[in-house]
């Protein structure tokens, strides 16, 4: 921008100021006017990329080329799901033999492809790191009659079939679910946990009673679910999700009546691209079946019944997030309004009340949580596409490692490390032992208000039910397929894109004037007066409408606990105001569930003498590590050259992942008898393997990255004391054999043995001469 001559002081009089502020006018009048015909160019490129997006088959906004391997509806249960599989860019080579990922996205109003929307985006860092990507994607319009039953069958056959491509792989297919997808995938690993390697959700609403945001208290403040019958009434058969986007749109009215708007005009010359870019997501509308929708509300949203297994499918199968196996990393943000951090990891403690309880059901659980980023941005934001995915890519087969408890990622600048990482690498990754209690101080559970979720719950059903018995029969009747057309075609979302584009009669002339603007652009300068009134108006809109949102959430938070917390309504919902027992029966106290836990832990003392080399070795490292509160990429680099030692050589992955969990548990549920079983363990090693364990956990201690404290420091010296007795015995034992093999030698061979029966008398004086030779040497 080109900046105006400052005044000098001799120039500083009445005449002048008012001959600078009208020179400074007429630039930024100038100004003004350009903006404005760019602006409403690139208004006429969103309406006439919405037109072209909706004129596609499979309209998609992903960034890569694919191609389909599998279509849902050629399934049984069919679907407008896909697989497709993306091809590398140019210059990206990818590893068949490394474990693939799988990217599924949202189908909560708006088109698939945000998770390959930019390069550096969760699709762009798997494969950046050389692993194969696949992408479950959908079709605008749903299957008629499909369910979510049915989706999340389909998404086990598309995992089913990646894992089948990739047998050889390292591991089994890690999975990505946004949003939506989060809960549906954790849904199907939940029922299918053979299938899945770790599991990443990223902003996935999981306990939808929990969190803070305004968002949660709709569906008491309608009146239940009524509502989104009779919109899927009025559709006939379908949902529109503009519905759901305008939901969205009313969380944050600053950005959406403001803020993006005024971006895109002050920064007009450089942000056109970028505008358009999310537009085309954010304006590709899809459908959900409305018992697809009725389902997601009314199980999931209002019934909140996932995170406390109380979902059963068609055939009888309870829907329980404890049956996962593979490791589950949640993402979510602070700045998140759609999914907080409550809703994200409020699952957990509605499973586990302590520790011991995630143990006992071998489960995995890591929680990454940022401070700033919103919940789009936690798909395509650049900078968590090149800071957090690419280290939890980098570092997913260590992740599949980890023994089951709660564990907190970061990922931080390591600049201050760079000399002792062992890889390339701008950033760390860092994981450190968490706690359920850790989890439950971001929840925050409240008692007193699951009490009026439950009370909305069952107002919701009861409305719901009348609505069904004396408003749908007459709803149905008048809707056909040509009202609901219209209604789709008129909604409020649709039409801001509609009304203006190159259709439009006065949309040629725009053109020609934006052309000789942008031949003859003239921005203002940085200085200009007006520019900076400019920027003043627009952050006290800004304020203004924020200052609406909190004072419009407080009321909604305020009418809701008053309407919901009445006795009337309490009792509606069957609760006694002095009730303090649990709103929702806690998963735990169920007698299949204790016994389940009891069967697991006696199975697991059965196997505390179990074993041989590779249990002992792994049982130390972890004793002699066990007060260690975190781990970063250094560790993880260690700790990978363990899977290459000679003592574990020919361990194959699922079986060595096996085996970490399996010892870390034994270790946690008896420390001492873990550890006092060693020498039992490596009762068939030979001294070499000993001594080669012996040096492994001594290179710990000499390790300048490791710098062992007190507590470890001793612990090591206990083990080594341990490998020492061992070999100690060994060479005893080693000495008692060649003392047996001289004494046989001076036996005389001319004996003949001349009967089988007389071979076996022998046999056993033998034995006998070797036990008695051993309780001397014992003796002594």
């Amino acid at each position: 921008m080109a900046s105006r001559k400052p005044t000098s002081p001799s120039e500083n009089t009445p005449f002048s100021w008012a001959w600078n502020a009208a020179e400074a006018g007429a630039e930024y009048a100038k100004d003004f006017w350009q903006r404005s015909v760019l602006y409403a160019d690139v208004r006429r490129q969103r309406g006439d990329q919405y037109r072209e997006h909706l004129e596609e088959d499979a309209p998609t906004v992903l960034k890569f080329e694919y191609e389909q391997l599998l279509c849902g509806q050629d399934l049984a249960r069919p679907v407008n799901y896909s697989l497709m599989r993306i091809i590398p860019p140019a210059g990206v080579k990818v590893d068949e033999k490394k474990r693939p990922f799988i990217i599924i996205d949202p189908r909560a109003g708006h088109g698939p492809g945000i998770g390959g929307f930019k390069a550096e985006s969760e699709m762009g860092a798997a494969l950046s790191a050389g692993h194969p990507c696949y992408f479950v994607g959908f079709l605008p319009d749903p299957v008629p009659g499909q369910t979510v039953e049915d989706v999340i069958r389909a998404e086990a056959e598309f995992v089913r079939h990646v894992g089948k491509l990739h047998e050889d792989s390292v591991g089994k297919p890690a999975v990505i679910g946004n949003c939506q997808a989060g809960w549906q995938i954790l849904m199907t690993a939940a029922l299918w946990p053979e299938l899945f390697g770790p599991i990443i959700v990223a902003g996935a609403p999981l306990s939808y009673w929990a969190g803070d945001n305004p968002m949660r208290y709709s569906g008491g403040l309608l009146g239940g679910s009524w509502l989104t019958a009779m919109t899927s009434d009025l559709g006939d058969g379908r949902f529109d999700g503009a519905w759901l986007v305008e939901n969205f749109e009313n969380l944050d009215p600053a950005n959406t009546l403001w803020n993006k708007q005024y971006n895109l005009f002050a920064n007009v010359d450089t942000e056109g691209p970028r505008y358009l870019d999310f537009e085309k997501y954010w304006g590709g509308y899809v459908f959900l079946n409305d018992v697809e929708m009725q389902y997601i509300v009314d199980e999931l949203f209002i019934g909140n019944k996932l995170s406390t297994a109380r979902l059963m499918t068609s055939d009888g199968l309870r829907i329980d997030l404890r049956n996962i196996r593979s490791p589950i990393l949640v993402f979510c943000s602070h700045g998140d309004n759609i999914t907080p951090p409550g809703q994200a990891l409020g699952w957990i403690t509605d499973l586990y009340r302590n520790d011991d309880e995630v143990l006992s059901h071998d489960q995995t659980i890591v929680y990454a949580t940022h401070d700033s980023i919103g919940h789009l941005g936690i798909f395509v934001s650049s900078r968590v596409g090149s800071k957090e995915y690419r280290e939890f890519t980098s570092h997913i087969d260590t992740i599949d490692l980890l023994p089951a408890g709660v564990y907190h990622a970061s990922v931080e600048d390591c600049d201050e490390v760079r000399a002792a990482c062992p890889v390339d690498d701008p950033y760390m990754l860092k994981l450190r032992r968490s706690s359920v209690a850790e989890v439950r101080d971001i929840v925050q559970p409240d008692q007193e208000s699951e009490k009026r979720f439950a009370a909305a719950a069952k107002v919701s059903e009861i409305n719901l039910a009348l609505y069904r018995n004396l408003m749908q029969p007459w709803v149905r009747a008048f809707a056909t397929p040509y009202t609901a057309y219209w209604m789709q075609t008129l909604h409020p979302l649709r039409t801001s894109y509609e009304w203006w584009s190159s259709n439009h009669p006065f949309a040629a002339w725009l053109g020609e004037q934006a052309e000789q603007v942008r031949e003859n652009r003239a921005p203002a300068s940085a200085d200009n007066p007006f520019l900076l009134w400019q920027e003043q108006v627009s952050d006290a809109i800004t304020r203004f409408l924020n200052h609406y949102r909190d004072n419009r959430d407080q009321g909604y938070a305020a009418f809701f606990d008053s309407v919901y917390g009445s006795p009337l309504m309490q009792a509606l919902a069957g609760r006694a105001l002095d009730d303090t027992s649990d709103v929702r029966p806690h998963p735990g106290d169920w007698p299949e569930h204790k016994a389940y836990v009891e069967a697991t832990l006696r199975h697991l003392c059965e196997r505390m003498d179990e074993g041989g080399l590779a249990e002992a070795a792994i049982r130390a490292m972890f004793y002699v590590l066990k007060e260690r509160g975190e781990a970063d990429d250094r560790h993880f680099h260690y700790a990978e050259q363990m899977d290459q030692a000679g003592w574990l050589k020919g361990s194959e992955r699922p079986a060595f992942r096996q085996l970490l969990r399996e010892q870390a548990l034994l270790l946690h549920m008896d420390e001492n008898a873990a550890i006092e079983a060693i020498p039992t363990l490596l009762k068939d090693a030979t001294p070499d393997a000993v001594r080669k364990l012996a040096e492994f956990l001594l290179g710990l201690a000499r390790s300048s990255e490791n710098q062992l404290s007190k507590a470890e420091a001793k612990a090591l010296e206990r083990i080594i004391v341990i490998l020492g007795s061992v070999l100690e015995k060994q060479e005893q034992a080693a000495k008692l054999t060649s003392t047996v093999t001289e004494e046989t030698k001076s036996i005389p061979t001319s004996i003949p043995v001349k009967t089988a029966k007389a071979r076996k008398v022998s046999t056993r004086a033998a034995k006998k001469t070797v036990a008695n030779i051993k309780q001397e040497n014992e003796k002594k």
